[in-house]
């Protein structure tokens, strides 16, 4: 798998544009009272730069080389911070309550195994009254082809996600449609599912 975005990610240009997820910009309201922030597979580091650029210490995880070396780029480009860790998500140690915010865009690489494994890792990480910021692609994303994965088990529904994150408050679930231009990677109408959670306290 690593291969496979080593070798997507060897391009001068950033495939997914170096600007944040809509979304993420969104809950501005939510990372400004944060301190810390996780940012789980997140290639070429828009996300991760952008939660550093709003204050916070950030580790940023990715299983590309190459992506992680272009997220220590782009974060030394804009001047800040970023502990950018090239790991493997399968089988990761994830750390017990260490980060205020947890944000997870756009990884719909794993199968329904590791995704489980993954939630459940991004659920151990937060601390108490930590937030997940998670936004993903339904399975209508199939009929649009703007990008995101071709097998529809690795797509997220509502009832899916309700499931996985049983244990937590959910604060905002939406499911909707929108345009979106992020770099070549992601780019025209795309069917959405924006997840808000909350870990008790």
């Amino acid at each position: 798998m690593s291969d496979f975005w080593d070798e997507r990610y060897a391009t001068e240009a950033y495939v997914f544009g170096e600007v944040p997820n809509a979304f993420l910009v969104s809950q501005q309201g939510i990372v400004g009272r944060c301190r810390t922030a996780l940012a789980v597979a997140d290639g070429e580091g828009r996300n991760g730069v952008w939660l550093a650029e709003q204050g916070l210490a950030v580790t940023t995880l990715d299983a590309s080389a190459v992506g992680i070396g272009k997220a220590r780029a782009l974060a030394a480009r804009r001047g800040v911070a970023l502990d950018a860790r090239l790991v493997d998500l399968a089988g990761y140690a994830w750390p017990e309550a260490a980060y205020d915010l947890v944000v997870a865009i756009f990884i719909q690489f794993a199968d329904p195994v590791l995704r489980d494994e993954i939630f459940a890792g991004m659920q151990r990480a937060l601390v108490p009254g930590g937030r997940i910021l998670l936004e993903g692609y339904r399975p209508e994303q199939l009929a649009f082809g703007t990008g995101g994965p071709r097998q529809l088990d690795k797509l997220y529904t509502r009832e899916m996600l309700e499931a996985a994150f049983a244990d937590l408050e959910i604060e905002q679930l939406r499911a909707y449609d929108a345009e979106i231009v992020e770099g070549t990677g992601h780019v025209g109408m795309s069917a959405l599912i924006d997840l808000v959670a909350r870990k008790p306290a």
